[in-house]
């Protein structure tokens, strides 16, 4: 790809679209489902969804045992994410599977020994719920029988859960925007999940919403699942579980509702309270003393008596008098306000950016840190190198050594000691000073430029730097490096994975004795 065809300035080509075939090449998966449709138009709300953003979920499929070992070290320790660690009894790890190119984490529930003592029954159930695909699920993408060994592996969700946020948070509490974003989406999910035939959810909680890599929240997919043989559809305290439950021991959608409602006054008030002691303060409609004081004031009155009320016509001792899902979303929708605010800007967390895929040549030190979008390591590789890829790109006459010229190499000078130090606003000063002269030209220069607009968030500038790096020295592997990681930042993906696999082209071509760099 020469730098004057770059799709930076081709702009967001046609091409540039999301295959939704899946990239699990699992040599045990022998037939693959068709992917159904995320329902309705739905408005936008930041970032799409991680199928939209990670190239689609993939088809469910089945597992080898060796599979889920290898993505998670053997199962060790250090890769639990169980809310109660190895005390859970039934443990979540997250893993990265070793044949995904796109390098995507996942989720696989390890279920205890002879939990689904018959092996069919614990395949057609996962098969039932694998078939699902929404936007608002932690979807599940497959399973594994071995022996005793029971396991389902699911989209992995990286911003913790709903608990965590609303009753242990550290930095800050969820503002009421994101509250009512919260409430609707599991609407959301629990109403496609009814309208796929998938009506019952057990133990619906505020640890079974999570938060994926864009801060949007999602309902896992683990609780669709009907429980094995221990017969527990409620794990939490039994204050919490539907009245009718308690009398019979069956979950109803309508037990779902009830559920819904807890996950309501959870939201309303900050904390986990019993319905029996919520319902105290509904009927006296005192609904300020239900509210979660962190929110210090900062929410609509009129608003909240709408989830109040929606919590209390939820939580009806009499099933029938409950709501049905579509009467939850079509109460929430309208509550929406900040549509068009991130959900990572209203949880308080960093901005997901995703790297290219992995590219299909080794690669370098250099490689490696730009497919992983690790600027830090860049920027220590860019430091070591120095000028060393410069040597034959300019030839000075006796006569260009002017006072100019040493005033130019004084101004790279400052530069380089401001790279060095982090300072990258002045780097960027100092090596435009450089380059404006034009006397002498630099790859090196404009490949730390690049890096130091990276880092200032300016992408676009940091491209166009890569690219003048490209057209001083063409066959510069670095020059490519940096047009991937800027692309990837402004993403688009598939041209910042076309750079990604130039680039370790030309490394490979230069270890096999060819020229280049």
């Amino acid at each position: 790809m020469g730098c004057c065809e770059s799709s930076f300035l081709r702009g967001h080509d046609s091409d540039h679209k999301i295959n939704h075939n899946g990239n699990n090449n699992n040599n045990n998966s022998s037939s693959r489902l068709p992917q159904p449709s995320n329902g309705p138009a739905q408005p936008s709300y930041g970032t799409d969804s991680l199928g939209a953003a990670a190239g689609g979920v993939p088809y469910f499929s089945e597992f080898s045992l060796a599979e889920l070992k290898a993505a998670t070290n053997n199962f060790s320790s250090d890769f639990i994410v169980s809310e109660s660690g190895e005390k859970a009894p039934n443990v979540v790890y997250k893993g990265r599977l070793q044949n995904d190119t796109n390098r995507r984490w996942i989720a696989i529930k390890k279920f205890a020994k002879l939990a689904w003592p018959n092996p069919k029954q614990f395949a057609d159930e996962a098969w039932g719920v694998g078939k699902l695909r929404h936007k608002r699920l932690a979807n599940l993408i497959g399973y594994c029988c071995d022996g005793d060994e029971r396991l389902l592996v699911a989209e992995y969700m990286p911003n913790d859960t709903l608990a965590k946020h609303l009753f242990h948070w550290e930095n800050q509490t969820i503002e009421w925007a994101m509250r009512l974003r919260v409430a609707l989406f599991i609407a959301e999910a629990l109403d496609y999940c009814s309208s796929e035939g998938r009506p019952l959810y057990h133990d619906l909680n505020a640890y079974r919403v999570l938060f994926d890599e864009n801060g949007d929240p999602r309902l896992s997919c683990f609780g669709l699942m009907k429980n094995s043989r221990d017969g527990k559809s409620y794990s939490t305290n039994l204050a919490y579980t539907p009245p009718e439950y308690l009398r019979n021991g069956r979950v109803t959608p309508e037990s779902v509702i009830f559920s819904f409602g807890t996950v309501l006054l959870d939201l309303l008030s900050g904390k986990h309270i019993p319905p029996s002691h919520a319902l105290d303060m509904i009927r006296g409609k005192n609904i300020l003393l239900l509210m979660d004081s962190h929110l210090e004031g900062n929410f609509s009155t009129e608003e909240a008596t709408v989830v109040f009320d929606l919590a209390s016509r939820c939580l009806q001792y009499e099933p029938r008098e409950r709501p049905n899902t579509k009467d939850l979303v079509a109460t929430l929708a309208p509550l929406q306000n900040k549509s068009d605010v991130p959900s990572y800007v209203m949880l308080g967390i960093p901005k997901h950016e995703e790297g290219p895929p992995t590219p299909q040549h080794p690669l370098s030190p250099m490689g490696d840190a730009c497919s992983r979008m690790d600027l830090t390591a860049i920027h220590q590789i860019l430091v070591m190198t120095h000028y060393k890829d410069d040597e034959g790109t300019n030839e000075l006459s006796f006569q260009e050594w002017t006072q100019q010229m040493r005033d130019m190499l004084e101004a790279r000078k400052r530069g380089d000691v401001a790279f060095r130090d982090k300072d990258f606003k002045t780097a960027i000063e100092c090596y435009s000073q450089f380059i404006d002269v034009g006397t002498m030209v630099s790859p090196t220069v404009y490949a730390r430029r690049s890096l130091c607009h990276l880092l200032c968030d300016q992408p676009d500038a940091a491209l166009r730097d890569a690219m003048q790096a490209q057209c001083v020295y063409p066959d510069w592997s670095t020059a490519f490096y940096m047009q991937a990681v800027a692309l990837a930042k402004l993403d688009m993906q598939k041209d910042a994975a076309d750079m990604l696999n130039e680039a370790a082209a030309l490394e490979e071509k230069k270890q096999r004795g060819g020229k280049g760099s």
